[in-house]
């Protein structure tokens, strides 16, 4: 893999945490306003800057983008944000409890991705892409890096670790949510070189989180090409802002589902119906249901947990993609039972993150949602499969927590 060193464009020390915002595509555009209420700092105005605008214009219009370059610009010029005079690596290290997990924020090859050396495992969709790619071409930066990763490495880990242990991070603060957020500047060449050597060993890395992301800075990249044939300018075109963690350090959540009505059928029936391919049992514990192991998933029905088992036949072992418990729920439940042939389209379902618990699952049903499904975390392990095989998981497949900040990093393409 090519890994590139940048002069990253970020938060002085004093407004770090006020600057740094959760990543644009977690939240709508009225949660974002209710966010940005009393921080002007926040980099919200310029990831999702139609919150500075009334809010009749349409979250796609050039009026959006245009705003979204004057407030990183305004931001820039006001010194709250500033470039590093050197070309840097980063080290990002995030605590959420007792997860740990540290990365290095660099910039990745344009070319390997088009060569498939980064992995993806999800569709993107082109309304999506074509906001990011304006955003891209009308702020002439990455704002938001691509979340990565990679086979654990040993002297990668093992480089990273001397490095926090023998310099002093510039951030270190926790956000509203917890997490903590611990950040050094590598500007020490040697230390860089002997990275960007160590990846090269490195075959392949995997997009987790990010796709519309990675897939709108490529074709900001290809679109400036082919614009200017000549184009002479900065050699940063080729690059993408992206954030690499090792493969043994993720976490993956449960990303659970909700359904507004059974498909005209009665609970009887429905019920009836999923017993010809689901072993279906009442829950007799106590409280909610939440799978404790792979092929068992839960289901909140008339405020009773039940628990599902897929029967013999209803899929194969040694079909990674068809395997995961989000492709046997959609294939032999949502699917065929209640009607929703296309999640990614489909009004009637909607997706919560393992995040905000079961106690959310019940909540939405109870506001009139008519079913809930807990599912068992898909692993690292299948993701990288998937990939490996040129597959794509179902959508809404991976919940990974913590969620990179965006703010902290700005990959100018100037």
């Amino acid at each position: 893999m090519i890994l590139k060193a940048f002069k990253g464009i970020r938060p002085t020390t004093q407004l770090a945490d006020k600057i740094a915002a959760l990543p644009y595509d977690v939240m709508n555009s009225q949660e974002a306003r209710i966010i940005v209420k009393d921080n002007p700092y926040s980099f919200l105005h310029v990831d999702k800057a139609e919150i500075d605008l009334d809010p009749s214009v349409d979250i796609y219009d050039h009026r959006v983008y245009e705003k979204a370059r004057d407030n990183l610009n305004y931001m820039i010029d006001k010194g709250w944000l500033k470039q590093d005079k050197k070309e840097c690596f980063y080290i990002y290290k995030q605590i959420m409890g007792e997860h740990e997990r540290t990365g290095i924020v660099c910039c990745l090859s344009v070319d390997d991705y088009l060569n498939d050396k980064i992995k993806k495992h999800e569709h993107t969709r082109n309304d999506k892409e074509q906001d990011r790619i304006n955003h891209v071409m009308y702020c002439d930066a990455n704002t938001g890096p691509i979340f990565l990763m990679h086979k654990a490495h040993k002297q990668i880990d093992k480089i990273k670790d001397e490095y926090m242990k023998n310099n002093q991070p510039v951030y270190d603060f926790g956000s509203e949510d917890s997490i903590k957020h611990i950040i050094w500047v590598i500007d020490d060449g040697e230390t860089i070189e002997k990275l960007t050597l160590l990846f090269k060993e490195i075959d392949n890395i995997y997009i987790a989180d990010g796709h519309h992301r990675a897939a709108s800075a490529v074709k900001a990249a290809l679109k400036k090409r082919e614009d200017t044939p000549d184009f002479t300018g900065s050699e940063e075109y080729n690059f993408f802002l992206g954030v690499l963690f090792p493969h043994n350090e993720l976490k993956i959540m449960d990303y659970n589902r909700v359904v507004k009505d059974l498909n005209g059928l009665s609970a009887e029936e429905f019920i009836d119906r999923v017993k010809g391919r689901f072993i279906v049992e009442v829950h007799d514990g106590k409280g909610q249901y939440k799978p404790d192991r792979k092929h068992k998933i839960g289901m909140f029905l008339l405020n009773k947990w039940y628990i599902l088992t897929p029967v013999n036949g209803t899929f194969d072992e040694n079909d990674t993609e068809n395997n995961l418990d989000v492709s046997i729920l959609q294939n032999n439940l949502l699917s065929p039972v209640l009607g929703i042939k296309n999640p990614r389209a489909d009004e009637r379902i909607d997706f919560v993150g393992g995040v905000r618990g079961l106690g959310e699952l019940e909540k939405r049903v109870g506001e009139g949602m008519a079913v809930a499904f807990s599912l068992y975390p898909t692993s690292v392990d299948d993701l990288m499969d998937i990939a490996n095989q040129g597959k794509v998981m179902p959508p809404k497949s991976t919940w990974f927590e913590p969620k990179l900040r965006s703010g902290l990093f700005i990959h100018s393409l100037k």
